[in-house]
């Protein structure tokens, strides 16, 4: 079985970060990855600090697993959710979206291990002389916020530019991007876009039918000329925001179109008006099935080919 120094930091059987996705990773789909070896997280999105208390609550009346809280900088509730996840003590913080480094010292005092998705080595090694834990490298393959970087790229710089172990991320759904993860020298993944499919993933059913039937080509990026570029699947709502995008519409007026979108999807399906967020992988799901399953058939499929790797090398 492959095991790795971040399980033995985390307390995981497998290496193995689910996605902190926006109104999607709730308590119930952090606990079920959990309770499946990996480490579930919990989204907070733009949600205020209640509704994360509620969740990691939620997470925690279904097993005593660690879990973790990602926190979207940009959010207006960040400074309340970076409170939320001292008080309640969770046992990982991962960040998105901005740089955290207001945050960092409390949550180390308090013993939560802080875990920085970082997509460039200058933030890498800023983060690791601020004393975080370890760090996700997460490649433009992702869905929602992207960077400019592939995973292919990006990992051996940031794995090159720090000593902490490094959790690769984006474009990864089974076991042979797990191998090449670690051939680039990570020591763990995250998966997003793979846990669309769990059972436990309470998204609207008309997405998670996206997700399954999506092609190679399924997915696009709008955002750029906010300075906020963001992955998700062609839509006919994606589809006129990049019109948007390219017109003269105000910056203000075009913020203000995508506002709730991500929700409208989540939970009302609504394929006009919702944003389907999906990392380029998504035509490599294939079915539904439960959490620990998807996490178990990763790894079980990554092990032969770490080995047949080092057997190729003389």
């Amino acid at each position: 079985m492959i095991k790795s120094v971040i399980c033995e930091m985390l307390g995981i059987k497998y290496p193995v970060f689910q996605g902190g996705m926006a109104w999607i990773a709730d308590g119930k789909l952090a606990a079920a990855v959990s309770e499946g070896g990996g480490l579930g997280i919990i989204a907070a999105g733009n949600a205020p600090g209640d509704y994360v208390r509620r969740e990691i609550r939620v997470a925690r009346s279904i097993n005593d697993k660690p879990i973790g809280v990602n926190i979207m900088l940009l959010s207006p509730f960040a400074d309340e959710v970076a409170k939320v996840v001292i008080e309640e003590k969770v046992d990982v913080v991962t960040t998105g979206a901005g740089n955290p480094s207001k945050y960092i010292k409390d949550w180390l005092a308090t013993g939560i291990k802080v875990i920085p998705v970082v997509a460039s080595v200058a933030l890498a090694k800023l983060m690791t002389r601020l004393g975080a834990s370890a760090l996700i490298a997460e490649g433009g393959e992702s869905g929602g916020h992207v960077g400019e970087l592939t995973t292919m790229v990006l990992v051996p710089q940031i794995c090159d530019a720090t000593d902490l172990p490094v959790i690769a991320a984006g474009g990864i759904a089974d076991g042979r991007g797990v191998a090449a993860a670690f051939a680039l020298g990570a020591c763990g993944v995250q998966m997003g876009t793979r846990f669309l499919s769990a059972e436990e993933c309470t998204i609207h059913p008309v997405y998670k039918e996206k997700i399954l039937k999506a092609t190679d080509l399924c997915t696009m990026v709008t955002g750029k000329r906010l300075g906020h570029p963001v992955r998700s699947l062609r839509t006919p709502f994606s589809r006129e925001y990049l019109k948007a995008e390219y017109s003269s519409m105000p910056d203000e007026e075009l913020e203000a179109l995508a506002t709730g979108a991500l929700r409208l999807a989540v939970q009302e399906g609504d394929n006009d008006k919702g944003c389907f967020l999906a990392g380029q992988i998504a035509a490599m799901v294939k079915k539904e099935q439960p959490a620990a399953e998807i996490i178990r058939e990763v790894m079980e499929e990554a092990e032969p080919i770490l080995l047949r790797a080092s057997q190729w090398v003389k």
